[in-house]
């Protein structure tokens, strides 16, 4: 079913050429396997079993991570009128709700597809949102949803997680594997070789693409609400917040990075090379499309562009 969320066709297409570079890349990943362990059906178990787990049961592995628990609407009314609100809006299927005991202000969505999707804020977000700012985040989440790119990156970040356990297989090998004849560890460190170059385009594809989606979900948010001054208000307060959190603390969840609102350990601001390496756009360049947007519909000037 077709929501109300603006279609975004550079998002499509953007998704579409990621995944296609990246099956390609599988292809060629699986194949390299095969040919440098010898044994078609090991590989073929191994990856395809591990690649199902990963996408059946992505929403229950980001809620594990996140310490998040599905709610119902007698704990968290408020939180649920909102979705019910934007779902209705949106012309869309609800996902489940649920909350993260991480004070860290943060949300994500994930799911393989928008009948099994699943929308989490964590209590830091809860507590420091006013409704309009939370109503804006959540906006931003169901776009994903709707916009189909959760399950896009979910399949996508697969590979580099096959390459990095393939990375850590072949190091602990050779490290505590004892005495190996010359072909044995030249087969390992090949498979080293090649999981890492693949571990290393993955990443950059995923990315390139991440930074995209973030700002179509919130050109995405803004446009269903007609509120793109509060979404901003939202960004600008949680990075903030983000900012004072212990870094350590920060680094426990930042696998998930490319799945939150904002980054964990902050906006990626640094200019020049660092920004290929980071999962969203700055918190200028949102900002900045925000208030592009907000001038298009007429609203008041935005509260504040400056962090």
């Amino acid at each position: 079913m077709q929501s109300r969320f603006r279609s975004d066709r550079r998002l499509t297409v953007r998704m579409t050429v990621t995944l296609f570079l990246l099956g390609l890349l599988y292809v060629a990943f699986v194949a390299a396997l095969i040919v440098l362990l010898k044994s078609w059906v090991l590989v073929v178990v191994v990856v395809g079993g591990l690649m199902l787990a990963q996408f059946w049961y992505s929403d229950r592995i980001a809620l594990f991570a996140m310490r998040g628990r599905v709610v119902e609407r007698e704990e968290y009314p408020e939180l649920h009128a909102v979705v019910d609100r934007l779902c209705a809006m949106a012309d869309m299927p609800k996902p489940t709700v649920a909350v993260s005991s991480l004070d860290m202000p943060n949300a994500f969505a994930t799911g393989r597809n928008a009948d099994n999707a699943v929308v989490c804020v964590t209590s830091g977000l809860l507590r420091r949102l006013d409704p309009a700012e939370l109503e804006g985040v959540l906006a931003h989440e169901l776009s994903h949803v709707a916009h189909k790119d959760v399950a896009v990156i979910t399949i996508a970040s697969f590979l580099g997680v096959i390459a990095g356990l393939m990375i850590r297989f072949a190091f602990y090998s050779q490290l505590f594997g004892g005495r190996r004849d010359q072909n044995t560890a030249m087969i390992l460190a090949a498979v080293m070789g090649v999981s890492l170059a693949v571990y290393a385009i993955s990443f950059l594809l995923i990315r390139a693409l991440s930074r995209y989606r973030e700002l179509a979900a919130d050109r995405a948010a803004a446009l269903l609400t007609g509120r793109p001054s509060a979404l901003a208000s939202a960004l600008t307060k949680v990075d903030g917040d983000l900012a004072r959190i212990p870094t350590k603390d920060l680094r426990t969840v930042q696998a998930f990075n490319a799945f939150y609102f904002t980054p964990a350990l902050g906006s990626p601001d640094q200019p020049s090379l660092a920004r290929l390496f980071s999962t969203h756009p700055s918190l200028e360049q949102r900002l900045e499309q925000l208030a592009r947007i907000s001038a298009e519909l007429g609203e008041p000037a935005l509260p504040g562009n400056a962090r």
